[in-house]
């Protein structure tokens, strides 16, 4: 066994080696071990985030037609690190009547929700936090702590605009986490586990489930987006209506920890856009050198990230009676249906061979997206003929 076929296992076995040599026992050496990965990977999930904040700053210069940072460093890539150091030593401020432990714990609690994720993200074939057979429940119940901190940062800020930012945010978040989880069932019914790492090892040799499900793909990142509270699902920073949504009265690094929070998030989402429907780390050579793993993973990740920037930066804001109904009208009915076809046509074609499998769920994807627009393309000339027909004369 070399490094390059199995890196984690050659330096794990270093690490045991060496701290036995020391004379710790077995155990205390494991739980050693198990610290120091997981550091390292919070640690590489921390610098990957410094460097989304260049990405984005100069995604969105050239959607927009400027340049964005090109001072310090070259191309700008630096200036991530004065800005953190900016936000260090800006004024600390806690307002009057705030609830201090709530006020304080909230934006811990939004960044370490997205870190948690990152335990069931297989990066490669032996490279991965852990392997749990219900990783997409695990998935959803960690995204449920990001809903609790910014309830947490509205209501413990003493300030109703806070509060109403938090309220409106919550309200999109756990109406688009319906869809969501309906589009998370699609890959687990086309691997038959719910566990990422099978889930992925099911997508080699190019079998990507977007081939599959390509509108479950698409329904997976809609319904990110809101769940990020990105343009145009980010009412929560209505600046017009609520000044700047829940997190209006934090300063500083605590600010900081919440946009740091929002950027790793868009690219986790982009990460399991990848595991789901992408194949994840799968490539050419991929099984034999894992660290090639994490590099495809990262570029598809990316891709996703990408994506979800360029919806950001291209659709303008929308009301949020419009976003809810967009949900429960359209997104989530779409949902159960795309759900129950692909449960119907799987069962019916599983044994019938790949080809007829594969065509018979992509034109079973295309037929359904046809069906709702010819649903919505009536339901909107209804509406029209019903503004344009003649108003009856007014009684004198």
């Amino acid at each position: 066994m070399s490094f390059w076929t199995d890196p984690i296992k050659v330096v794990y076995d270093g690490l045991m080696l060496l701290l036995t040599g020391w004379g710790l026992s077995g155990a205390a050496a494991n739980v050693i071990s198990s610290l120091l990965g997981i550091l390292l990977l919070i640690t590489g999930a921390m610098v990957l985030d410094i460097m989304l904040v260049w990405v984005e700053r100069k995604v969105v210069a050239r959607f927009q037609g400027r340049l964005g940072p090109n001072r310090v460093g070259p191309y700008g890539l630096f200036q991530p690190f004065p800005d953190i150091i900016k936000l260090i030593i800006k004024e600390d401020i806690t307002p009057d009547g705030a609830d201090k432990v709530v006020y304080n714990m909230a934006p811990i609690i939004s960044l370490g929700s997205v870190i948690f994720l990152w335990a069931v993200v297989p990066l490669a074939s032996t490279i991965y936090g852990v392997d749990l057979n219900v990783a997409l429940l695990y998935l959803v119940a960690a995204g449920a702590l990001g809903t609790l901190s910014i309830i947490m940062a509205g209501w413990s800020s003493n300030n109703k605009y806070a509060l109403l930012g938090a309220f409106r945010q919550v309200a999109a978040m756990i109406s688009f986490e319906i869809p969501m989880v309906v589009a998370l069932l699609i890959p687990t019914i086309l691997a038959g586990s719910l566990s990422l790492k099978v889930i992925t090892e099911a997508q080699a040799g190019g079998r990507w489930f977007f081939w599959l499900s390509p509108l479950g793909a698409v329904l997976f990142l809609i319904s990110a987006i809101a769940e990020l509270g990105r343009s145009p699902f980010d009412l929560n920073e209505g600046e017009s209506e609520i000044v700047s949504g829940y997190h209006i009265e934090y300063t500083g690094m605590k600010f900081g920890l919440f946009y740091a929070g929002e950027l790793l998030h868009a690219f986790t989402f982009g990460g399991f856009l990848s595991v789901l429907f992408f194949g994840g780390w799968h490539g050419p050579w991929a099984s034999q050198y894992p660290l090639l793993g994490v590099f495809y993973f990262v570029a598809k990740a990316m891709f996703g990230y990408w994506l979800i920037m360029w919806v950001k930066y291209t659709v303008p804001r929308i009301r949020i009676d419009h976003m809810l109904a967009f949900n429960w009208k359209f997104l989530t009915p779409v949902a159960f249906a795309l759900l129950v076809v692909t449960a119907v046509v799987h069962s019916l074609l599983k044994n019938a061979g790949f080809w007829p499998y594969c065509f018979g769920l992509f034109f079973s994807n295309v037929l359904l997206g046809w069906i709702t627009l010819e649903i919505l393309r009536a339901s909107t000339r209804r509406q029209r003929l019903a503004v344009e027909a003649p108003q009856p004369a007014a009684q004198h």
